[in-house]
């Protein structure tokens, strides 16, 4: 059974690959914005954004609260859509401003991971249940071994001896990796068209653990070559995760780092 998941897993991915773009980006946004309206009151959240992240970059979206950090993160996540009226969202080459709301959904399924705050563990559910449940989904043609999916990832993150813990018997440090892991968990069903997206994830824990952390996500970015998109307040983070940083201020992005020398590994 574990060499049938492993030659599925390499197919997924020899045959990913041959979709990738020549452009090798994963993220192309043109003069985006996007308005709330509440009543006759218009917020411009984010105005006229432009920005490139290619596969495998480490990107970190600075900015003070808000600034429009969580509103771009949501963008990319197919949480929320820009304004209609022009700008370009390209996620590995495909438009999913034009989608509609079923696309979006099939887009966030196959796309995207997600890893928060707050956990957002099911408390019910053992780690590798709430890792299972996030790919069930997932599995309809493939019928690969959840459990042992799961397992891995759970391994990969230090958990190995936590499998069958519910969350309230974890610590937050803890919690935080099986969310890790339940992201990365899409990757033998979808390929490395993926894009993990991390909204403030060690806001919640103290700073030794969020430093523990942030090192666990850039090896797992390293190892699985996949796109990372973290949202933070603290230049610190920054500094120390991101190939890429981008500071935002009243919904404009107002610089735009490429840090060279760590980003020698994304060619």
């Amino acid at each position: 059974m574990a060499n049938r998941s492993n030659y599925i897993y390499d197919f997924e991915m020899n045959w990913d690959f041959t979709l990738i773009d020549k452009n090798n980006s994963a993220i192309e946004i043109k003069n985006l914005s996007k308005t709330y309206i509440s009543g006759e009151v218009e917020v411009k959240a984010l105005q006229d954004i432009n920005l490139v992240v290619e596969q495998k970059e480490r990107l970190v979206i600075l900015g003070p609260s808000g600034a429009g950090k969580t509103t771009l993160l949501n963008l990319l996540g197919g949480i929320t859509s820009p304004d209609k009226d022009g700008g370009v969202l390209k996620i590995f080459s495909s438009n999913i401003k034009k989608y509609s709301i079923k696309q979006l959904c099939e887009y966030r399924k196959n796309r995207i991971g997600f890893i928060f705050q707050f956990y957002n563990l099911f408390p019910a559910l053992t780690a590798i249940e709430n890792v299972v449940i996030s790919i069930e989904l997932l599995n309809k043609h493939l019928k690969l071994p959840l459990y042992e999916i799961a397992t891995k990832y759970l391994e990969m993150v230090g958990l190995g001896d936590r499998l069958h813990h519910y969350p309230y018997q974890l610590s937050g440090g803890e919690q935080q990796r099986v969310a890790i892991a339940r992201a990365l968990a899409k990757i033998p069903f979808i390929g490395k068209e993926f894009i993990l997206l991390c909204d403030e994830p060690t806001g919640n824990l103290d700073t030794d653990t969020g430093d523990i952390i942030i090192d666990l996500i850039i090896e797992l970015n390293e190892k699985e070559d996949i796109t990372c998109v973290l949202v933070s307040h603290n230049p610190s983070i920054a500094d120390k995760f991101a190939s890429q940083i981008i500071e935002i201020k009243n919904g404009r992005i107002e610089k735009n780092s490429k840090l060279i020398e760590k980003n020698e590994g994304f060619s």
